[in-house]
C-alpha cells in the first residue's frame, strides 16, 4: 500500500494527476484483465494523453470567448433543407483551418448561422487551434477605442494571435468610414496567414453598405474570398420556428 502511495505521488510530481487519481482502479483492472506490461502502460498513457486533451480544450473553449456552447452534431438539419450535412462534416475536419482560409455563412437571422460558427470553432479547438469569436460590433468597437488611444498595433496583434477568430453579425449595425478601414487591416493582416469564419445577414453585393464605402468592402472581399468558402442558408428562423411550437406566435396575432 506504502508503494502504491509513494507511486500516486510521484505521478502527481510529474502532474499526471488523472494516473494518480485512479491509480488503484487502473492495477485492480490490470489484474482482473491479465493486462501484460506493454497494455498497462499503453492504456496508462492514453488515458493521460485523453485528459491533457480534455484539459487544454476547456480551456480552449473560456479563451475563446464563445457566447454559448454548441456541437455540430445539435444542429437541425431538417429545418434547414438548403444546408448538406456533408459539407458541414467537411468543414468540421479544420483543414481550412490549417491553410489559412475562411468561411462565410450568410442568411437572414436565426437560421443557424451563429450555430454552425460556434460548432466549428469547438471542433477548431479540440484540434488544438487557438480560436476567439468577437461580434462585428464588439470588434470594431475594440479596434476604434485602440486607434484613438494610439494602441491599434497592439490590438491588431492581439487579433492576429488566434489561428481562427470567428466574427459574427457583420451588417446588422452599419460601419462607418474609420470602422471600415480598420476591418480593412484587419483582414490584410489576417491575409492568407489565420483562418476566419463570418456570418452576415447581408449577400456580398450588399457589402458596400454596409461598410459605408464600395472601395473599401470591395477591398475587404478581395482577400476575404481568395480563400474561401461561402455557405448560404434559407430557412425560417429557428426563434421563429420554437415560438410557433409553443403557441406565442399565434396567441401575439390573435391579440393584434
Amino acid at each position: 500500500m506504502e508503494q502504491i502511495t509513494d507511486l500516486a505521488a510521484s505521478l502527481r510530481h510529474l502532474k499526471l494527476s488523472r494516473l494518480a487519481d485512479h491509480l488503484d482502479s487502473w492495477l485492480q483492472d490490470a489484474a482482473k484483465g491479465e493486462w501484460g506490461y506493454h497494455e498497462f502502460l499503453q492504456r496508462l498513457v492514453e488515458e493521460e494523453v485523453a485528459a491533457k486533451k480534455d484539459k487544454r480544450t476547456e480551456m480552449g473553449t473560456r479563451m475563446a470567448r464563445l457566447p454559448f456552447i454548441k456541437t455540430l452534431d445539435s444542429f437541425d438539419y431538417t429545418y434547414q433543407p438548403s444546408l448538406d450535412p456533408k459539407r458541414i462534416k467537411e468543414l468540421s475536419a479544420c483543414r481550412w483551418v490549417e491553410n489559412g482560409e475562411n468561411v462565410i455563412f450568410l442568411g437572414p437571422p436565426g437560421v443557424g448561422k451563429t450555430h454552425l460558427s460556434v460548432g466549428l470553432g469547438v471542433e477548431a479547438i479540440r484540434r488544438g487551434y487557438r480560436t476567439l469569436f468577437i461580434t462585428a460590433q464588439g470588434l470594431i468597437t475594440a479596434l476604434a477605442r485602440a486607434h484613438a488611444e494610439n494602441r491599434l498595433d497592439d490590438k491588431l496583434k492581439f487579433y492576429c494571435q488566434p489561428k481562427l477568430l470567428i466574427v459574427d453579425e457583420i451588417g446588422y449595425i452599419p460601419i462607418d468610414r474609420l470602422g471600415a478601414n480598420l476591418f480593412f487591416q484587419l483582414i490584410s493582416r489576417r491575409y492568407e496567414k489565420g483562418a476566419m469564419i463570418m456570418t452576415s445577414n447581408q449577400p456580398f453585393s450588399n457589402w458596400g453598405e454596409v461598410f459605408g464605402d464600395q472601395v473599401i468592402a470591395s477591398a475587404i472581399l478581395d482577400r476575404v474570398l481568395h480563400h474561401a468558402i461561402s455557405v448560404s442558408i434559407k430557412g425560417e428562423s429557428y426563434r421563429l420556428k420554437e415560438k410557433l411550437k409553443a403557441g406565442l406566435l399565434a396567441k401575439h396575432i390573435e391579440q393584434s
